[in-house]
Formats: C-alpha cells, structure tokens, sequence
C-alpha cells in the first residue's frame, strides 16, 4: 500500500474512532460504486450519515476541509444514492459530514462537521473556508 493510500486508512481509522465517541455506530467503510466512494457510512440516532474524511499534515492548500471540491461532493452524493437506492432506504433521513483531520507533529486534531453539504452538494455554513467544526 503506497503512503498516501496509508495516510487516508489512518484517517478513516482515527475518524471512525471519533465518532463512535461521539455516539455513532459504523454502519460501512469504504463503500464504492462507479460514482464514487464514501469513506464511512454511520447512524447518529435514526440518521443515516454519509462521511468524507481528508487528513492533511498541515493548512496549506485550503487544509483538509478545503479539499473537499464541489466535483468531489457531487460524487459522493451520487454514490450516496446509489447506496440507499441498494437498500431500498430511499426515505430514510440522512446528511452528509466531513471529518477533517490536521496532523500536528504526532498528534491529531480532528474537526466535525455535520451537515457540511446538501444533496444537491452545496456546501452549508463556512467549513470549506477554515470554519471551525465541533
């Protein structure tokens, strides 16, 4: 596995243990279609929650959050129809979040942030502009 193939396992591995502590349960990892991916599918009480992680080692380029592109979020917007549309959960209640993660030397800080876009991918509040998450 090359490093930056290595780097984004890491993140999803710190990201998932993130949010089973903030409550969610990890439903899938690294579901793909031929849309897209989807880094880790979780349910927060009855939503169903599709997430993108993005580790960077540091701010520059927009930083993690800033990676997230409006191409990049139409995918996965498209990859998260396809994956209710599999289940037949095309009612169900769902949101897109972004974890985005910032190496500090050996340390990690991770940002939360629910409800980072639209099923149409528009992004809502400030996070893809160095916003802070929770």
């Amino acid at each position: 596995m090359n490093g930056s193939a290595e780097s984004g396992r890491r993140g999803e591995r710190l990201a998932a243990a993130f949010l089973e502590r903030e409550g969610h349960r990890i439903v899938r990892k690294n579901y793909r279609t031929p849309r897209g991916e989807i880094d880790l599918v979780t349910e927060d009480g009855a939503d169903l929650v599709f997430v993108e992680v993005r580790l960077r080692s540091g701010k520059g380029f927009g930083g993690a959050a800033g990676s997230v592109t409006p191409g990049k979020r139409r995918k996965l917007v498209l990859a998260a129809r396809a994956y209710l549309a599999e289940r037949g959960e095309t009612d169900r209640p769902c949101r897109f979040d972004v974890i985005s993660i910032t190496a500090e030397g050996e340390r990690h800080r991770i940002e939360h942030h629910r409800n980072a876009f639209d099923e149409g991918g528009r992004a809502t509040g400030d996070w893809t502009r160095g916003g802070r998450g929770r």
